[in-house]
């Protein structure tokens, strides 16, 4: 390999072309095959960059730059070359010297494109249309990046310089050569991109907060592009006809974006935020007649291309485009259907297998903009599709789009019936989902496909959303649509939500009798829905009638709801699952309507409660399963339960269930909690028998809840069964979120709200890195972006001494959990000419791998200046400036402190209801606890959780847990006391749970006197996560940890110190108890029994009360109260506090002595 290596070095530094560059294509192999080649990049650097070289060599040596890694100083000599090649005379150089632009590190972009703007400019002009070709495609990757916008905020002349080349990028779109205008149709697009996700931004590492002028700028350059594109749309489009077929693609999607920016008004909204007087001044003032009229001459020039293109992509990208435009004001379903059908013909193509989910996402996302019988149509065959994609969040996200639309479609058609239109067939849920392959796979016990249990758990979930108000939409768009069919066919009505999650319930009654190897998630929230509506229609009670104030539709519903309950009834014969059927006995037993069963069916076994009893039976008495299919404890508890209520509200079933009870109160799997229980119960059946007439019904009623749940104990938390659940629920709930109720983006909160969103924020406060004696002072902040799993942080380099220091190296290392992008062990800044007093920024991103505490440590060198100024010519001066150069060669190494990253920068906060939370936490486990310290100001009635208005001082330890990532889930304040339980919830960026409960007491100050303060506050921290390594992390810097969650508010206090604390608390309480005791008054005729006792403590005297008055002749009966006068009151009180003074100086005295 080193023979090799020195063989392309040796032709690297020849003079001839076709050596350099058949060198090159060896380098580039060996980079490909994975060999370090920085050796050979310096080569190239040094005698291809920096040296003239011809215009192919020039082009593969930039290939060969890209692909490994170059020192500053290599970096320094690039940026050099670049700039002699800007002067050659062979345009081709100069095109392969431009196209490096975009690979120049962002700290020296900025620096280079201002020394060669001119350079950069005149290369529009250039006769060469290899040369407008390359500069366009660079310009176009890098100036819509972040990191130019942030250049350009700082530096007025520069932006003036990129506006005009975004300028003239656009008018390059209409530019004689058809590569020139393909890839400047190309560069607007991606500037489009960038406006809408920063894709980038994000490939080159930068994430840079959003100032409200780099918003402005940027808006400001999108609206420039979307006037041009508007005004100019016919020669746009008629320039694209005549581009060649391959590249017709790229022209699609700009006039797409800025026609449909025009059309939908959101244009004004971009230009309010770019706030220049120019935008204001000649906005475009259009009716509605034409922004149609332009959104339709769009469609027509791009609808041929569905029907005649034969390339897979072109005909995806100009459908996903149309379908993006069709929802403009006034859009007709016909421009969506002609998009979704095209892109449907895909789905068999052999060549397009691979985006099989791109075509489900494209037509699922917009399936509202068809008409109702074009949606009908479409369902079961999208239903087959979504059934067979294999990545799962494109599954979920489609499963979820396709059950909104089926409540949408059935709630849209029943209202339209209503409102007097004609019925449309296939609507209804049962219809929609009527295939026989879905039929089967809902029928079946057993199936290895997991698919059926993701329908059901989506199908449920979206009625739960269905039931909750719908979010408010403040601008048109796709989602307005879908809340407005929403909202028409509920009605805005409190229940109509009920009548599609009625026909749900119904579609999915088979899947109580599944057999699914131990998941439960799915049938979990099946019963949760079933639960809900016998609640809220009141099953128990029967079916109401219209003399009632029934409707025709509730009556209907009703009855469909009881015909449900008796089938039901017969299927807990067929569960599969064990876990299940105690679960299914409380879901029908709660709402089962037992006063509407036919009394001569009592001995008939097909009764509905001759089969409850008998599986309540089975459940007392199977012991035979194992504790992973079975939670006994549980399952028992609740068939107590169901026994409780069943026989506390009928008399049959009163009898059949106590004839149960007392076999299972003498049976020996029983243990003593369940047969004390059993007693209780059959005293309570007994007493609701012997008193029929006035029993409360209020002791039995339903509430509507469902208290089980998939999560199993802490020891089953790593069953398979337990983590596939866990993973669907989560996979589930996140789906449905997004569509439901999605977090608005970026650009839609500033589009929505202006430049006060709250979206853009100031950079985060500073921390000093270097001490205050340090020559540099540097200061440095962090930015985090969860999606990517980056941290960038951002340095402030001050030269504090009064000499100009011509060059600072800024390294950076890491610890923990923290990688660099490119690979490298440490990121290395170069800063050149630091002149006194005068601030230099420069940043680093890196990667996250993992949870793990971590740090980024900074060292900087800088290189002090030669020591006086000796004239050439004296040779001994000469000699001696040379001396002291050779004496300061070394840099002055400054350490700065470690950068640490708090590891709460690495969670999210996770939104989840307190019951799901309570059930989840006894099932994670990793736990970690701790204790913290704080004090508050405040006394008395202030200083407690009973304060009515404000917020109480006695939290104020805990007050910059609001700012951190986690999610409120409740909490619990002790009125009266200061006291509290806070619950939080959070994930960490990679989907390990974390629960964090906070339990805070007040604690007395340790000298105590009458009217003392309570100042103390201490808190028990305990974490429970799903994964170990995180409590480990926790657990490894308790201190560190409370300071990233309070900011240092709370001191960490060690267990030693706790238990050392709570027995001296014991220890004093017990010496106020002694005081206490002695300061109690003699009786005044002290009996003879009571002499032999006078040595026994309180407790024996109480104990031996009853015997002792028992001899007396005088009973005493339980009570707390005493008679005695305030005044005597007020003087023991007194006395006591005398003693307890009197006490501690005796105390105090005899330590003294000592």
């Amino acid at each position: 390999m080193d023979i090799l290596f020195a063989q392309i070095q040796a032709d690297l530094r020849s003079n001839d072309a076709l050596r350099q560059s058949g060198a090159l294509l060896q380098a580039l192999q060996q980079s490909a095959a994975g060999h370090d080649i920085s050796v050979i990049a310096k080569s190239a650097v040094e005698e291809i960059v920096a040296a003239p070289a011809s215009a192919i060599s020039k082009k593969l040596a930039f290939d060969l730059i890209r692909s490994t890694r170059l020192t500053p100083d290599l970096w320094e000599t690039v940026c050099t070359g670049i700039r002699n090649d800007l002067d050659f005379p062979d345009p081709d150089v100069t095109a392969a010297a431009v196209s490096i632009l975009a690979a120049i590190p962002s700290y020296r972009l900025g620096k280079l494109i201002n020394d060669c703007n001119k350079e950069i400019s005149a290369c529009f002009d250039s006769t060469s249309d290899n040369l407008r070709f390359s500069i366009t495609e660079t310009l176009g990757c890098f100036l819509a990046r972040d990191d130019l916008v942030t250049l350009c905020e700082n530096n007025i002349n520069l932006l003036e310089r990129v506006s005009n080349w975004w300028n003239r990028i656009a008018q390059n779109m209409l530019d004689k050569a058809d590569s020139v205008s393909k890839v400047a149709f190309e560069s607007v697009g991606k500037l489009f991109q960038e406006f809408e996700s920063k894709r980038m931004s994000r490939l080159a590492g930068d994430k840079l907060v959003d100032t409200e002028n780099a918003v402005a700028i940027r808006s400001n350059w999108i609206s420039s592009m979307v006037d041009f594109v508007w005004k100019r749309r016919n020669a746009l489009m008629s320039r694209s006809l005549i581009l060649p077929v391959e590249s017709f693609r790229a022209t699609v999607y700009p006039l797409v974006y800025a026609v449909k920016a025009v059309a939908s008004g959101s244009i004004e909204e971009i230009k309010k935020l770019s706030m220049s007087s120019k935008s204001k001044s000649d906005g475009m003032i259009l009716d509605s007649a034409e922004r149609f009229v332009g959104a339709s001459d769009v469609i027509s020039h791009l609808a041929p291309f569905l029907s005649s293109s034969l390339d897979p992509s072109l005909i995806f990208e100009v459908g996903i485009n149309m379908l993006y435009l069709a929802d403009v004001p006034g859009g007709k379903p016909e421009w969506a259907s002609t998009s979704i059908i095209a892109i449907l013909t895909l789905w068999e193509r052999q060549e397009y297998f691979s985006a099989r989910e791109s075509i489900v996402r494209a037509v699922v996302t917009n399936l509202h903009l068809l008409d109702l019988s074009m949606q009908v149509s479409l369902f079961k065959r999208l239903l087959l599709m979504v059934r067979n994609l294999r990545t799962e969040s494109d599954r979920m996200h489609a499963l979820a789009c396709i059950c909104r639309t089926a409540l949408c479609v059935d709630l849209f058609a029943k209202e339209s019936v209503r409102r007097g239109q004609k019925p449309l067939a296939g609507t209804d849920i049962a219809s929609l989902f009527e295939d026989p392959r879905i039929k089967d796979d809902l029928n079946s016990v057993t199936s290895k496909n997991l698919f059926r249990e993701e329908l059901v758990a989506m199908l449920v979930e979206s009625c739960f959303q269905l039931s909750l108000p719908l979010p408010e939409q403040k601008s048109s768009g796709m989602e307005s649509r879908v809340i407005g069919a929403l909202a028409y066919g509920t009605g805005y009505g409190a229940l109509n939500w009920t009548e599609p999650a009625l026909e749900v319930v119904e579609v999915c009654r088979p899947c109580v009798k599944w057999d699914c190897e131990g998941r439960t998630y799915a049938i979990d929230c099946y019963l949760k829905l079933l639960v809900r509506l016998c609640h809220i229609y009141d099953t128990r009670g029967g079916v109401k009638r219209i003399k009632d104030g029934a409707s025709q539709d509730q009556i209907l519903n009703e009855t469909r709801l009881q015909n449900l309950q008796r089938e039901l009834v017969k299927d807990l014969r067929e569960v599969n699952t064990p876990r299940i059927t105690p679960r299914l006995l409380w879901s029908i037993s709660e709402h089962i309507d037992l006063e509407g069963l036919d009394p001569l069916l009592s001995d008939d076994p097909e009764d509905p409660l001759n089969i409850i009893v008998s599986n309540i039976h089975k459940v007392l008495f199977n012991i035979d399963s194992s504790a992973t299919a079975t939670n006994r404890i549980q399952d028992v508890q609740a068939v107590l339960l169901c026994a409780q209520r069943l026989g506390s509200r009928n008399p049959r079933a009163g009898l059949l269930l106590t004839k149960e009870l007392e076999e299972f109160r003498i049976n020996p799997s029983a243990d003593s909690v369940n047969r004390h229980q059993c007693r209780y119960i059959l005293q309570r059946i007994k007493y609701v028998t012997n008193h029929a007439d006035d029993k409360w019904t209020g002791v039995s009623d339903a509430r509507g809840d469902y208290p089980f749940t998939h999560h199993k104990l802490t020891v089953q938390f790593y069953d398979s069964s337990a983590a596939q659940d866990r993973k669907l629920e989560g996979l589930v709930h996140k789906a449905i979120l997004e569509l439901w109720r999605p977090d608005p983006g970026e650009l839609t909160q500033l589009l929505t709200e202006g430049v006060n969103s709250s979206r853009i924020q100031d950079p985060p406060s500073t921390v000093a890195l270097s001490g205050s004696s340090d020559p540099c002072y540097v200061e440095g902040y962090h930015l985090t972006d969860a999606n990517d799993g980056k941290i960038t942080l951002h340095l402030k380099v001050l030269n504090l001494t009064e000499i100009e220091l011509s060059r600072a190296d800024i390294r950076i290392g890491l610890t923990g959990g923290l990688y660099f992008m490119n690979g490298s062990p440490q990121a290395v800044r170069q800063l050149r000419d630091l002149n006194s007093q005068e601030p230099v920024w420069c940043s680093v991103t890196v990667g996250v791998s993992h949870f793990e505490r971590c740090a980024l440590w900074v060292h900087v060198l800088y290189f002090p200046p030669g020591v006086g100024d000796y004239s050439e010519e004296d040779p001994q001066a000469y000699k001696q400036k040379k001396s002291l150069r050779h004496e300061t060669e070394d840099p002055v190494i400054l350490r700065c402190q470690p950068y640490k990253i708090p590891l709460t920068e690495l969670l999210l906060p996770h939104k989840i209801s307190p019951v799901e939370y309570f059930r989840m936490w006894p099932s994670l486990p990793a736990i970690v606890e701790c204790t913290g310290m704080y004090t508050y100001e405040g006394s008395g009635f202030k200083a407690t959780a009973a304060q009515q208005y404000g917020e109480s001082p006695f939290l104020s330890g805990l007050k910059s847990l609001s700012s951190k990532p986690f999610h409120k889930v409740c909490s619990h304040v002790i009125r009266t006391v200061a006291g509290f339980q806070l619950c939080y919830a959070a994930k960490t960026w990679y989907g390990g749970f974390v629960g964090m409960m906070i339990f805070g007491a007040s604690e007395v100050s340790r000298n105590v006197d009458l009217g003392d303060e309570t100042t103390t506050m201490i808190c028990k921290f305990v974490v429970r996560a799903s994964d170990a390594s995180i409590t480990k992390e926790i657990g490894a810097d308790l201190q560190g940890w409370m300071d990233d969650l309070t900011d240092g508010t709370i001191e960490y206090m060690p267990e030693e110190e706790v238990k050392t604390a709570a027995a001296e608390r014991l220890r004093i309480s017990m010496e106020r108890l002694a005081l206490l005791k002695a300061a109690r008054p003699r009786p005044k005729s002290p009996k003879p029994e009571d002499k032999e006792d006078d040595d026994d403590d309180e407790e024996d005297k109480e104990k031996k009360d009853d015997e002792e008055d028992g001899e007396g002749g005088k009973s005493k009966g339980p009570s707390t109260l005493f008679e005695l006068s305030p005044e005597e009151v007020e003087h023991r009180a007194l006395q006591v506090a005398v003693l307890q003074e009197w006490h501690m100086l005796c105390k105090d005295r005899s330590i003294k002595v000592n």
